[in-house]
């Protein structure tokens, strides 16, 4: 059982943290810039009060062998740096990187049909041939003045799982920002049903997400558990990996960006907190060294 703890349902549940998009937001994927500001308006009070200190709203739902998540918010750049930046494969291995379990992400295949290959490992600094690797097709389905429709699949990846889908949607909202919409979906069977079982049972037993399910005794909030707590604990990261390299996209900012992103993850610590930021930066800036000497 610890070997099987360890090796096997760990991978499982980093890389279902790996992709990001929903069905709800396949529905509405259908894709429009209208159809995102109409989500938007529709989201306005959500946005402006909610405990993030932030605008930025999570959800996320658990269906028939089936889990999903979503964040909607207001970033602080104009729609031109997001929809330049995020049409390009490239930008995503950067964002993905600053995740603590990805290990690895290199843009493969032909200009016209890229693909994404991301390898994906535990909490420390591991070589690449130990880590899981699913490779994600990559499509720009929609790029305009007005509105991105960013996605990427993978049909398959470890321990039962599949159909994975990645979607980001952004349009501009005014002032010089802008509106995304980033979410997640992948299916499961019983292998990797029987793995989140156990993972949650043992090693993840105390972590929470973000929802509050009520009060506990003291008045302090009570948080989703389960498989919906891993979901969203995961959506906030690669949010907050969006956003952090928004504020220092440039490669000679990659201290900046680490720390952004360590420093942004502790706001939520309940949630987020895995190891200290020393630990963190030695190992990323190891692995992003090894990223740029790997052929």
């Amino acid at each position: 059982m610890k070997h099987f703890l360890r090796h096997g349902l760990f991978v499982f549940f980093i890389v279902v943290g790996s992709a990001l998009v929903s069905q709800a937001a396949q529905a509405q994927s259908a894709g429009s810039a209208d159809a995102l500001n109409a989500q938007f308006k529709a989201m306005t009070a959500r946005l402006d009060r909610n405990p993030f200190q932030r605008k930025l709203v999570l959800e996320s739902k658990e269906g028939s062998n089936q889990l999903s998540g979503d964040i909607y918010a207001v970033v602080d750049h104009p729609f031109g740096e997001v929809g330049n930046a995020f049409k390009l494969p490239g930008t995503w291995c950067s964002v993905l990187m600053l995740h603590l379990n990805t290990k690895y992400c290199a843009v493969t295949g032909a200009a016209t049909a890229p693909m994404l290959a991301v390898s994906i490992g535990r909490k420390f600094d591991q070589p690449v041939a130990d880590a899981s690797r699913v490779d994600f097709r990559y499509q720009v389905k929609s790029a305009s003045a007005g509105y991105l429709d960013v996605e990427l699949d993978a049909p398959s990846g470890p321990m039962s799982t599949r159909d994975y889908r990645i979607l980001l949607e952004a349009t501009p909202i005014g002032g010089g920002q802008t509106f995304i919409h980033l979410g997640y979906s992948y299916g499961y069977g019983t292998a990797a049903r029987l793995a989140m079982q156990a993972y949650l049972g043992t090693l993840g037993s105390d972590k929470v997400g973000f929802t509050t399910t009520g009060k506990d005794s003291a008045g302090a909030p009570d948080y989703i558990g389960g498989v919906r707590g891993v979901v969203e604990r995961n959506t906030m990261r690669y949010y907050l990996a969006i956003d952090a390299w928004l504020d220092a996209p440039a490669p000679q900012q990659l201290d900046k960006r680490l720390m952004a992103w360590f420093d942004a993850t502790e706001q939520y610590a309940r949630q987020l907190h895995e190891m200290s930021r020393d630990d963190y930066l030695s190992m990323k800036q190891s692995e992003f060294r090894r990223l740029a000497t790997s052929p």
